[in-house]
């Protein structure tokens, strides 16, 4: 049997049983999280430049942006998954080195608006597509992840997973759906070396494919169905010859949907363990930020690959600084949306610490990953105290997980500057009820 056919015949058999309670709501805090990503993002650059050039189709359509404007469903995908990836806010699943919601939530909403699902359906979408898509990461593993962002990569088997549920496809059609996917897969690291801009196109993209992949199944488009584990096929050409003799070995058993990491912070998550440990040691011993004479970050090489900017010139160059990032979480205690505003770009404050910042490659760190994502902070102080601190994982892995309360202030922080406090928190009720929902509003 091939990879492919191996997760056909999990979500087939699996679309037959009960969704397990405790999967279901994982599902839904994934869902909480989402939404609290993609409002953010709607008024980025990115989106906006998108969602003008995607006119065409707007206003007609099957589906509907959370804004209200009806869309297509490829446009819907499309438009929020970039948004959904956009603030840089969204979950990530460790061990696939990949964000799974922004293009998996985006396809399997647009699809279940589509074809008018209930609220167990899309739960269960969701579900197959963070597993199936999960899987694959692990197994491309970390040679895939040195060139590919695996958000557009690997998003294209979530939302194509998910799409395939919601269209009710038979085990065959699942299978070609993957495979079709397989094909559309793409996102490389260099785009957003220079400038991030263009960075959450991988996810929409991903989220579009996916459910192009479903649709063509649908309609009987046949694909290789050997197209990941074949001499030409996905592992050979962008890993280096990966194991997928295990890829289905735990499915149905260990859920991944529930082991997420969701973000305390807004920017690359590779920096959160440096800006945890360097927030505990100075909640721990008291100084401030002018009190610090240098700072030494000993991290996984991921994030000196990602994470590089030592003078960042924009928002998005910020976000994906680990001296910006660190920074000014020490002078203001935090990095939430303000951080990123002109004024906090530019704060002479932050900009000076900045000059005081030192990073590394830290070998026993750097051999954790991608199991763990952790940082070696030291911070010596003006008086000559040196303080050091191993932060094996960040606020929101699943060693330190978000509760759902954390979840529910996340989304109410961030979604109520677009749609008001009343607006949110009904959003919120409707999410936790969607395991009852014979209809998704």
């Amino acid at each position: 049997m091939y990879v492919t056919q191996t997760f056909a015949r999990f979500a087939t058999e699996f679309a037959q049983a009960p969704l397990p309670a405790e999967v279901a709501h994982h599902a839904q805090r994934a869902v909480i999280d989402w939404y609290a990503s993609i409002y953010p993002g709607l008024d980025t650059p990115a989106v906006q430049v998108l969602t003008q050039t995607m006119v065409d189709e707007l206003d007609r359509g099957t589906a509907q942006l959370v804004q209200g404007r009806q869309a297509t469903t490829r446009a819907a995908a499309l438009i929020q998954g970039t948004a959904a990836h956009a603030a840089e806010v969204d979950d990530s699943f460790r061990d696939a080195m990949y964000h799974p919601g922004a293009a998996t939530i985006a396809a399997a909403l647009a699809m279940a608006q589509t074809v008018g699902a209930s609220g167990p359906e899309l739960l269960r979408a969701v579900v197959l597509g963070y597993e199936v898509s999960t899987r694959i990461g692990v197994v491309m593993g970390r040679p895939h992840y040195k060139y590919w962002h695996n958000t557009g990569t690997m998003g294209s088997f979530g939302a194509a997973a998910a799409a395939a549920s919601l269209l009710k496809l038979d085990e065959a059609a699942y299978a070609n759906a993957l495979a079709i996917a397989a094909t559309f897969t793409a996102g490389l690291q260099q785009a957003f070396r220079q400038e991030a801009m263009a960075k959450p196109l991988h996810a929409g993209r991903a989220a579009e494919a996916g459910v192009l992949a479903a649709q063509l199944a649908s309609g009987g488009m046949r694909s290789s169905l050997d197209v990941l584990e074949g001499d030409s096929g996905l592992g050979s050409a962008m890993s280096e010859g990966p194991d997928w003799s295990a890829v289905g070995a735990t499915l149905g058993i260990d859920f991944h949907i529930t082991r997420l990491t969701f973000k305390n912070h807004i920017g690359c998550g590779h920096t959160f363990a440096a800006i945890d440990g360097a927030l505990a040691l100075q909640q721990q011993h008291g100084f401030s930020h002018a009190d610090i004479e240098r700072v030494a970050l000993g991290v996984y090489q991921p994030t000196l690959d990602i994470a590089p900017h030592v003078e960042p010139q924009n928002a998005d160059q910020a976000r994906f600084s680990l001296h910006y990032m660190v920074a000014t979480a020490l002078v203001h205690g935090s990095v939430r949306l303000s951080a990123f505003e002109p004024d906090r770009l530019n704060d002479p404050a932050t900009r000076a610490l900045m000059q005081r910042i030192d990073k590394a490659l830290d070998p026993a760190v750097d051999a954790a990953f991608p199991g763990r994502r952790g940082a070696r902070v030291t911070i010596t102080l003006r008086d000559g105290r040196q303080l050091t601190l191993l932060q094996p994982d960040r606020k929101g892995d699943p060693e330190l997980p978000l509760s759902d309360v954390d979840l529910e202030d996340k989304l109410m922080e961030l979604a109520t500057p677009v749609i008001g406090e009343d607006a949110a928190r009904a959003l919120l009720v409707r999410i936790w009820q969607l395991h009852q929902s014979d209809k998704l509003s």
